[in-house]
């Protein structure tokens, strides 16, 4: 994170609803996408994100829950397995964003936290949206608290997930670690309400990254477009030289040992193994991956991403 942008939180392990207005000049200024305007009566952009609507896109092999009525008939007669035409819609679409501030994202040895980066993107993410005219809504939640809001259109909309975000009982100390897993029962409940054709940001540290929360998350990819934010700190990516060091994790205190280098090498591979799994789920139709660290600015991170698409 730049230094002005470090300077300008009030602290780098919370966020206040102060704080997540003034990323609306930031937000504003990022494009979630590079739109092709066909019919501004019809709405404000052609969405390339997947869902039932007017001008055919691909077809695709079928799959459990598509409606039969855009099954691709020659495509299926001629390869022999059924497939299904997905189209691209004019529309306003909507924006949900899903904010995990779980007790793994109260960490953070360089810049702020990453559950106070998140919710930084959340912000601009939202702002963005609001400029473009899409709908925005979304789900925040940690191991004791989970509030949702439905898409709606408007600055209202906005202020209403970011009064959501800077009232998270994480900044409090309020999260509580263990227990089920909060982020694949967070990912259900969005599946619920996610309509075809809906940008998603998932911003996680993705520390709960297994078999059940992946099918999740294959599904939803499946009618929306699904871009898969992590936050994470360089020091779970590469640990520090070898010595003795105490770190703060929410309220708690850890003491790690860096010295054996054995166990140095596990600890960098399990971060790219989790990292790389991340990767080839992006790979995936409907799915993209970004990562943030601890010190970047998320509004950079979010406009060289825009700007490579």
């Amino acid at each position: 994170m730049s230094a002005a942008a470090l300077t300008a939180l009030a602290t780098p392990v919370a966020i206040s609803l102060r704080e997540l207005i003034a990323e609306k000049p930031a937000g504003e200024r990022i494009k979630l996408s590079t739109p092709r305007i066909k019919a501004a009566a019809i709405g404000g952009h052609l969405s390339p994100f997947k869902g039932r609507g007017v001008e055919f896109d691909e077809s695709r092999p079928y799959q459990e829950g598509d409606d039969l009525r855009t099954m691709d008939w020659r495509v299926t007669a001629r390869s022999g397995k059924p497939h299904t035409k997905v189209f691209r819609e004019e529309r306003n679409r909507p924006v949900l964003i899903w904010l995990d501030t779980g007790a793994s994202m109260l960490f953070a040895t360089r810049g702020a936290y990453k559950a106070v980066v998140a919710a930084r993107m959340a912000a601009l993410i939202a702002w963005s949206a609001v400029a473009n005219g899409d709908q925005l809504g979304g789900l925040v939640f940690n191991e004791s608290a989970h509030e949702e809001l439905r898409p709606r259109l408007g600055r209202r909309a906005a202020l209403r997930l970011l009064k959501l975000v800077a009232a998270s009982p994480a900044w409090h100390g309020r999260s509580v670690a263990g227990g089920p897993n909060p982020a694949l029962a967070a990912l259900e409940r969005l599946a619920r309400v996610a309509r075809p054709g809906s940008l998603v940001f998932l911003l996680s540290d993705f520390t709960a990254l297994e078999a059940p929360f992946e099918r999740r998350l294959r599904q939803l990819a499946s009618h929306c477009d699904v871009q898969l934010v992590q936050l994470f700190d360089p020091v779970e990516a590469e640990l520090p030289p070898p010595g003795r060091y105490r770190i703060a994790m929410g309220k708690r205190m850890l003491t790690i040992d860096t010295s054996d280098e054995a166990m140095r090498e596990r600890y960098r591979a399990a971060f790219e193994q989790r990292r790389n799994a991340l990767r080839m789920l992006a790979r995936l139709p409907g799915m993209r991956f970004i990562a943030c660290a601890t010190d970047d600015d998320p509004a950079l991170v979010l406009m060289r991403h825009y700007a490579r698409r």
